[in-house]
């Protein structure tokens, strides 16, 4: 018997939490390489950036969120951490079960940013790379991240931003709207995602906005550091003692 082809799921800037799962779904299978071709190879350079701020340390605790297939979670685990890598999407969870499920201290659970299923004070660090902007109450996220962390743990956030110098903004928009649109239609299983995942970036708030809004959810000592000329902004903070 024939079976017809899921329609792509294409979510959109009201960002409705099954849509978005959905179309993450859709992709999870060829989602790592499928970025890696995209960003010219510079995720792995964001990840271990990413990795290095978190600073992970044996038998510490940490909360990956929007971990998708796992890569981030499997390098935060490589220091003796132990990593729940948590992801809204059903099929990047199943993914990750499938390529890292022999990791001994790594785990994974489907998880909403904005309800987290954990207990107050929980991580010692929690950490989202790319997914804070796919979140439809991303303030509310923040408070959640908030809550599962110990007084004096840590937040990293890695996330698209706003480029700062004027002439590599301009060639960032061109790759943006020219290039990324038909790359995307060869190397990715549902090329009308990365169209969304493309105006998503576009509507997110630069760095400075970003930065207010972890301040104001109760976290101290905020700061930010541009990766790749603001392409990526790398947030970190600490939950007050």
């Amino acid at each position: 018997m024939m079976t017809t082809p899921a329609e792509p799921n294409r979510a959109d800037l009201g960002k409705d939490p099954a849509r978005v799962s959905g179309m993450f779904d859709q992709v999870a299978k060829n989602y790592d390489r499928t970025n890696t071709v995209l960003s010219l190879g510079n995720d792995q350079l964001w990840r271990a950036a990413t990795t290095k701020a978190v600073a992970p340390r044996r038998n510490e605790r940490i909360l990956d969120l929007a971990a998708g297939t796992g890569a981030s979670s499997v390098a935060l685990a490589a220091s003796g951490a132990v990593v729940v890598a948590a992801d809204f999407s059903p099929g990047m969870i199943a993914e990750g079960r499938r390529r890292h499920g022999d990791v001994q201290n790594l785990s994974f659970t489907e998880a909403d940013a904005t309800a987290l299923p954990f207990a107050d004070n929980e991580f010692d660090a929690v950490t989202i790379s790319f997914g804070l902007r796919n979140v439809n109450e991303p303030k509310k996220a923040l408070a959640e991240m908030l809550r599962v962390t110990r007084p004096g743990g840590r937040l990293v956030i890695a996330e698209f931003s706003h480029p700062t110098p004027r002439a590599f903004a301009g060639l960032y928009r061109f790759y943006s709207d020219r290039v990324l649109p038909r790359v995307a239609k060869t190397v990715s299983s549902n090329a009308e995602a990365y169209d969304y995942l493309n105006e998503s970036i576009k509507n997110w708030p630069d760095q400075h906005t970003l930065a207010a809004w972890i301040r104001a959810s109760g976290w101290t000592d905020v700061a930010h550091r541009n990766l790749t000329f603001g392409i990526v902004a790398l947030h970190r903070a600490v939950k007050p003692l």
